[in-house]
């Protein structure tokens, strides 16, 4: 009896072995090679997947590769530096193309209806794809990353807090914020400072000053300083604000924050002509149809804000994926007008006080690090009006 319940245990053991060999290698091996033959089938190419790493590897040494050298101080023609390996496949395989990360298929749409499709998700079509855990403890279960009810919740709450009325409630701390790193600034007049580092003080300025009512750099005389620059604010508003829509408008659409918008296949779906699979990981390459010549001509690739002079839908000729910055749909980023009004204010009162030359020392390498930022900061000389 004994040699018999040792046999049956030693069996049970073995079988349960199997069983999760079977399930490991079915994701990491039947399960991506069954995908990419199937979209293989329907004409969607991509890099061949690889056990395990899938093209993990090939996509890290391309963006060492890049990072490692500058682009040009006179470009702005970024995909092929910010994302070396999609702006290679996309010349090989065309604007739809499957990429693996580890055993996660990763779906390029280079196709601007389906696109829309995939992010106004009107057909529940898909969902945010679960972060990665690391991601999860950065950013926690807030709006960006809740789903279904949660996320419900979360929103209307977030769109309160981002409404009309709200917005210019902030605008005054806004002025103060900015006023204080102008204040900052007359220190380094004629000097080379870094205004990466300074705007990222200023947007947290601004943000403990909104959300908290208290600021972490202590002003002088707040309440009469305000008085005085919201006058000043009102007085240029018609004359400067039109230009400064047009510069932000155009930085944002050659440097979006986020280079690609990423949701994920709940079930098998159609897609313009595509049959996609259940949990495959659909990405819209905004960046892509940011300096897309077919939407923005052959000049896309240039700095030219009069692009916007007649409003975001006539240079995009209505094409709504065209630009989409701050992405499309419900899940468009809440905080969109907060951060584009802190822009206009901060330009409008920078621009009346200073001109700026780059620093012999700036580098031009932006990277994607979340977002779009630069690898070296941004060295300027201040040069007072």
């Amino acid at each position: 009896m004994v040699g018999v319940t040792i046999v049956s245990s030693f069996l049970s053991l073995l079988f349960l072995i199997l069983l999760a060999l079977v399930k490991y290698f079915d994701k990491l091996w039947w399960t991506p090679t069954r995908i990419q033959k199937r979209m293989a089938s329907q004409g969607i190419k991509g890099p061949s997947y690889k056990l395990i790493y899938g093209n993990g590897k090939e996509i890290i040494s391309m963006t060492k590769e890049t990072m490692s050298r500058p682009m040009s101080t006179s470009s702005h023609d970024i995909s092929s530096y910010v994302l070396p390996h999609d702006h290679l496949w996309t010349n090989i395989c065309g604007k739809s193309f499957l990429q693996w990360y580890g055993p996660q298929p990763h779906l390029t749409i280079g196709e601007p209806e389906s696109c829309k499709a995939i992010l106004s998700n009107k057909d529940r079509i898909c969902r945010k794809p679960k972060p990665p855990y690391f991601v999860k403890k950065l950013l926690g279960d807030g709006v960006s990353m809740a789903e279904g009810e949660k996320w419900v919740k979360l929103r209307k709450l977030a769109t309160h807090a981002f409404n009309g009325e709200s917005l210019k409630s902030m605008i005054p701390e806004m002025i103060t914020s900015t006023e204080v790193m102008l204040e900052r600034w007359k220190n380094h007049e004629g000097e080379e400072i870094e205004v990466n580092k300074e705007f990222k003080l200023l947007t947290s300025e601004v943000i403990s000053r909104t959300a908290f009512g208290s600021s972490y750099l202590e002003g002088k005389n707040i309440f009469e300083m305000l008085t005085e620059l919201t006058l000043l604010f009102k007085n240029t508003y018609t004359f400067r604000l039109p230009g400064i829509s047009m510069i932000v408008n155009e930085s944002l659409r050659l440097y979006p924050p986020v280079i690609h918008l990423v949701r994920e296949t709940e079930k098998e779906v159609r897609l313009g002509e595509l049959n996609v699979p259940a949990n495959v990981q659909l990405r819209v390459p905004n960046l892509a149809f940011h300096h897309e010549p077919e939407f923005w001509g052959q000049d896309a690739q240039l700095f030219k804000p009069e692009r916007f002079s007649e409003g975001v839908a006539k240079a995009t000729n209505n094409n709504m994926v065209a630009f989409i910055p701050f992405g499309m749909g419900p899940r468009t980023c809440v905080g969109m007008n907060f951060a584009i009004i802190e822009a206009k204010i901060a330009l409008s009162m920078i621009l009346q006080r200073y001109s700026f030359t780059l620093s012999p020392g700036y580098v031009h390498s932006p990277i994607n690090s979340l977002t779009v930022s630069p690898q070296h900061g941004v060295q300027v000389i201040l040069h007072s009006l």
